[in-house]
């Protein structure tokens, strides 16, 4: 799914225009990105939890050359047990 159909679906499901619909999505995932850059984890009900973790610096090896990888921050996202659980058993529906 890409961004045009997830947003012609939510426009679809909330009786929204697709332009309103756009605008609240957008301005979802930008307060999200903010709060989880600002606070470190961002924790949504029934969905997941948003966190920023830090990478150590590490030595990997590359066509036979040892190279050092700096640290780095990255952000991960954990779903609830429940999405964890419907995906293990797949989607018995279709």
């Amino acid at each position: 799914m890409n961004n045009k159909e997830l947003i012609n679906e939510l426009a679809g499901q909330s009786g929204f225009t697709q332009h309103d619909t756009r605008k609240m999505l957008n301005t979802l995932l930008d307060s999200l990105l903010t709060r989880v850059a600002d606070d470190g984890v961002v924790q949504v009900p029934a969905f997941g939890t948003f966190e920023i973790k830090k990478r150590v610096e590490r030595l990997v090896n590359i066509g036979g050359k040892r190279m050092l990888v700096p640290p780095k921050l990255v952000m991960i996202f954990r779903p609830v047990v429940a999405w964890k659980e419907q995906v293990r058993k797949g989607d018995d529906d279709e």
